[in-house]
C-alpha cells in the first residue's frame, strides 16, 4: 500500500468509527482498553490523530519534549463523534501540505513523514475495532490493509522500547517466529508499501538474536519455510492478535512449534 492508500483509508477508518459511537452510549466500557469508556477511546483516537497533524504541519526533526495539543473538545460526550470527525479532517488537510517523502524524526522504522500517516492509520483502525466489538458488532477488515497493518507493526516493533519497555526483553538465539496469512491476498498491494518490510505476501519470519529482533526479508523465498514456532490465521485476526485483541489459543489460529518461545513474544510485544 502507498501512502496515499493509507491518507485514504484513514478518513474511511474514521467514518466507520463514527458510524459505531453515534447514537451510542459513551459511557459503554470498552472491554480491551480496560478502563476506559467509548468516550476516553473516541477522546484518545482524535487526540493522537491531531497531535501526529501537529508533527506533520512542523515536520519536527527531533523528539517532542510535550505532547501538548489544543485538542478543542467538545463540552459535552454528545459532541465527540462530530469531534472525531473534524479530527480526521484536520489530519486530511495535514496530509495535503505536507511531502509524505520529507524527513522528519519519527520513533519507529520510517524516517519520514508517510510514518505518521499509516501510524495514525493503524491506531484510528485498531480502536475503531475496539468501539464496534464493545457495541457487540463483528469488526470487519480489509484483507490488505489487514495485511499491510501486521507489516507495519511487526516492523515498528523493535523501535517501540521506549514506551513499551518489555519489547527489550524480546531477545535470543536466533529462534524464529513465522506469522503467516491463510487468506488469499486481494487486488491492493502490500509488497508496494512505501515503509515496511515488504511482505506483500503474507509472511513474515521474526527472528530473535542477541542484540534485539526483526523481520527476516521475504520468508517465503526459502526453499523450506520452517520456523522454531508458527502462527497461522486471516491477516484481520493476525493484526488484532498483535495487538492483543484476540487469544492466541482461539480455534481461529494454527499453532505450530515451540509454545516457550511464542509466550515469551506474547508477554513482551504489547503495544
Amino acid at each position: 500500500m502507498t501512502s496515499a492508500d493509507h491518507r485514504a483509508a484513514v478518513a474511511t477508518e474514521t467514518e466507520r468509527f463514527v458510524t459505531a459511537v453515534e447514537g451510542a452510549d459513551l459511557a459503554t466500557p470498552v472491554p480491551s482498553c480496560p478502563g476506559w469508556t467509548l468516550a476516553d477511546l473516541v477522546k484518545h483516537t482524535g487526540s493522537v490523530q491531531r497531535w501526529f497533524s501537529v508533527l506533520l504541519r512542523q515536520q519536527v526533526q527531533e523528539r517532542p519534549r510535550s505532547r501538548d495539543v489544543e485538542l478543542r473538545l467538545p463540552p459535552t460526550d454528545h459532541g465527540y463523534p462530530d469531534w472525531l470527525t473534524a479530527s480526521a479532517v484536520e489530519a486530511a488537510s495535514a496530509f495535503a501540505a505536507t511531502d509524505p517523502d520529507a524527513p522528519m524524526w519519527v520513533w519507529g522504522a520510517d524516517h519520514h513523514a508517510r510514518f505518521w500517516v499509516r501510524r495514525m492509520l493503524f491506531e484510528t483502525l485498531v480502536h475503531r475495532t475496539d468501539a464496534e466489538r464493545a457495541l457487540d458488532l463483528r469488526p470487519v477488515i480489509d484483507r490488505d490493509l489487514a495485511a499491510d497493518g501486521v507489516d507495519e507493526f511487526l516492523t515498528n516493533l523493535p523501535f517501540a522500547a521506549p514506551f513499551a519497555p518489555k519489547v527489550s526483553n524480546l531477545r535470543g538465539d536466533g529462534k524464529t517466529i513465522r506469522f503467516q496469512c491463510t487468506d488469499a491476498k486481494g487486488n491492493g498491494n502490500v509488497s508496494g508499501n512505501v515503509s515496511g518490510s515488504g511482505s506483500g505476501n503474507g509472511d513474515w519470519l521474526v527472528r530473535l538474536r542477541p542484540d534485539g529482533f526483526g523481520i527476516d526479508p521475504h520468508p517465503a523465498r526459502q526453499t523450506t519455510p520452517t520456523a522454531d514456532a508458527t502462527v497461522r490465521g486471516t491477516a484481520a485476526d493476525l493484526l488484532l492478535l498483535l495487538y492483543g485483541r484476540l487469544d492466541r489459543d482461539a480455534d481461529i489460529f494454527g499453532i505450530e512449534g515451540d509454545e516457550e518461545l511464542l509466550a515469551h513474544w506474547f508477554a513482551n510485544s504489547e503495544f
